[in-house]
Parts: C-alpha cells; structure tokens; sequence
C-alpha cells in the first residue's frame, strides 16, 4: 500500500502542477458561485471533520513526542508534523479537484458513466461513515463526563445515530448546508478564543509556540512522501475525501484565477489550523487539564463538524443518483440515509472496513479519469480556455448568495 499511495501523491502534485501552469489565469467559475469567504468556510468545514477536534491532545501530539517508539518524527517537533498532516501543501488535493470538477469534468463527463458513477458514490458513502466512525471511536475521550472515558457505550452509540439523522435532515435543502458551514467555522473560532483565553497564554508565548509551525516548512519535502504507517494512513483519508469534496464545493467558486484557487486553498484554511494547533499544542507541552466545560464545547463543535461533513455528502451522493428528498419524500430520504450511515459507521468502528481500501479506490479512479482524457478527450481538454458557459451564466448569483 505505501507504494500506491506514493505514486498517487506524486501523481496528484503532477497533475496540480500542470493545471497552474497551463491555465494559470484562467477565471473559474462554479454553478453557484459565492464571495471568497463564504466559500472557504464551506470548503472549511466541508473538507475537515472530527478528527481536527480530537486527534491533537487525545493522540497525535503524544504520539509524535514520543521519538524513541517512532524516530522517524525525530526531525521536527510535534506542532510541526501535526500541521503537516493537517495543512497548506495537503491542500492541493482539494485544489485539484475543484479545477477538475470546475473546469475540466463539464467537458471529459467521465463521472458521468454509469460505472464510474456508482464507484463514486460508494466512495462518498463509506468516507461518510468513517468520519461517524471517528466520531463514536474518540468521544469517549472527551465525553468523560459519560462513561469511564475509554469504552465507547451505548449512549455514544445513540449520540452517533442522532447526528446523522440530523445531517440527513439537514441534507434536504442546500441553504442548512450554507448556514451550517458558517455558524460552524464561528463555533469553531469560539473554542479557539475559549481554550486561548483558558491557558493563560499571551501573545509573546502564543508566537513563541506557534513559531515551531516553522519546522514544518523547513521540513515540507519530508512530508510529501509517507513518513511512518500512521501519517500513510492520513494520507489515503486525505486522498478518501479529496474527489467528493472536489466535486461538492467546485460549485461554489466565484471567479478566481486558477493560481488564487490554489493559494486560497493552500493558505486560507492553514492559518485557523496553525492557531487551533499552536493554542492545544500550549496545553500539551503545559499539561494543561480540560475542564468540563472544555471538553463539552469540544465534542459540540466536533458533532457539528461531523453534521456539516455529513449533509453536504449526503446531498452529494443523493443528488448524483437522483434520490433527493423531493423525489422520495422528506421522511424516506431523512430514515433511510441515517439508517445506511450508521449501520457503515458501525462497520467502520468494529475495523470491519478501512479508510485505506477507499483511498486506493480513489487512486484507481484518478488514474482512469487520467487514462480516459488522453485516450478519449485530450484535444477537448487542451483547448479549454475558460469555465463553461453555463456556469458563467449564472455568475450573477455572486452578488446575492450569502
């Protein structure tokens, strides 16, 4: 598996390269395109999930200190290897895709195949239900207030399921989508100020600890490539989401050059993940306790984290298969969605299913995509010199989407 993924990364970077450089001041436009910041935060919250929220203290920061189990995170600090496999070049996934699906898939319609088709959608499915999975796996950690603080019970079991219902809910009209993406990226900058203004850290230490980011881009050609079985993982689930979440906020892109798209993406979402990471990585290096009230503003912003990630998929992977609430009714759409979830989250949970088979199912997906475009579609796609007319038909919606 190291292998594929390997080449899948080099093969992304690639392919990233190549779309900056030959449509570099192309204007890309989406179906429905919104102003800067309301795009990123849906891409924000869309492409981001509960790990964001639980992984640092409970796992990651612990993990990378402890050198002597694993050197080969001896090079940098653990602030830095935790925005490495969270932020900036990872980014280009995402970049790639939204030009694809933006740009490029109005003309090649390889996702349009009824093969194809199916694929990707189950793709959509089984990375909704591990992002549930991940959920119910590390809310012991923080409901501690629940339970004994390791077995996930019952009650977690209950909590999951009604969090995805309420995603499906919410999945039936687009406008939940947008409110939910802003009130969450607000919530999210609210923990942050909270557990800033807990720590006791003032300015001088938060720059003093943020500073350690800097080992990251003195470092980021060593994360390119997989540095460990644990960062191999992260990035099969990197590359999990990166088709769907591609395909879902291309939609949204209001007029950027193709060269903002990739800084906007690349630098927009690392700056609140560089101050979410620095203020926790305070609480780990001064072993600061979470309080109560800490860990249940946690887990509230990673169940809505998990609904945001949850209903703009749903609807993703409804409106690709024409199962929308409108075609099956309200109440059949809502049941039958959290009832598919879950029982895959379960799935996932229980180890049954991994995030890595549907990572290399992706791979396999941009290479076909790839080999299809130069067999079938390579003087179409090299003559593209803008997005397609329909899109900027409705670039007007710019000025009343909010």
């Amino acid at each position: 598996m190291t292998y594929l993924i390997s080449a899948g990364i080099l093969l992304a970077f690639a392919l990233v390269a190549f779309c900056v450089i030959k449509w570099w001041n192309l204007e890309v436009v989406g179906v429905t395109p919104v102003p800067l910041f309301t795009f990123i935060a849906i891409l924000f919250t869309s492409g981001l999930d509960v790990g964001l929220v639980m992984f640092p203290l409970a796992w990651d920061f612990p993990l990378y200190a402890d050198t002597a189990t694993e050197p080969a995170y001896g090079f940098t600090n653990p602030l830095a290897l935790e925005f490495g496999f969270w932020g900036f070049l990872i980014w280009g996934f995402y970049f790639l895709t939204t030009f694809y699906f933006c740009v490029i898939e109005p003309k090649v319609k390889f996702f349009e195949i009824p093969v194809v088709k199916w694929i990707n959608n189950i793709v959509i499915i089984g990375t909704c239900a591990f992002t549930g999975a991940l959920f119910l796996n590390y809310l012991p950690y923080y409901a501690t207030f629940v339970g004994d603080g390791e077995t996930v019970i019952p009650a977690f079991y209950a909590v999951t399921f009604l969090v995805v219902l309420f995603a499906a809910f919410s999945s039936t009209d687009i406008k939940y989508v947008r409110i939910l993406s802003l009130s969450s990226t607000g919530l999210f900058a609210l923990l942050i100020l909270g557990m800033w203004a807990y720590s006791g850290m003032g300015l001088g230490e938060f720059a003093s600890t943020a500073s350690n980011i800097g080992g990251y881009f003195a470092n980021i050609h060593k994360f390119v490539l997989p540095l460990t079985d644990y960062h191999e993982f992260y990035l099969f689930w990197w590359f999990a989401w990166s088709i769907m979440i591609g395909q879902f906020t291309s939609r949204f892109v209001g007029g950027l050059k193709t060269w903002q798209v990739l800084v906007s993406l690349l630098v927009f979402p690392s700056i609140p993940l560089a101050v979410w990471f620095s203020v926790l990585y305070y609480y780990h290096l001064n072993e600061i306790p979470t309080t109560l009230f800490i860990n249940i503003s946690m887990v509230v912003v990673g169940v809505i984290f998990v609904i945001n990630s949850f209903d703009s998929l749903i609807r993703l992977y409804t409106d690709n298969l024409n199962l929308s609430s409108r075609r099956l009714g309200r109440p059949v759409y809502v049941i039958g969605n959290a009832v598919v979830l879950f029982a895959l989250t379960v799935a996932f949970q229980s180890q049954w299913l991994q995030i890595e088979w549907i990572g290399a199912v992706v791979i396999g997906l941009y290479v076909a995509c790839l080999v299809y475009i130069f067999v079938n579609k390579r003087e179409e796609v090299m003559a593209i010199e803008a997005s397609p007319e329909e899109n900027d038909l409705d670039f007007t919606k710019i000025e009343t989407v909010h």
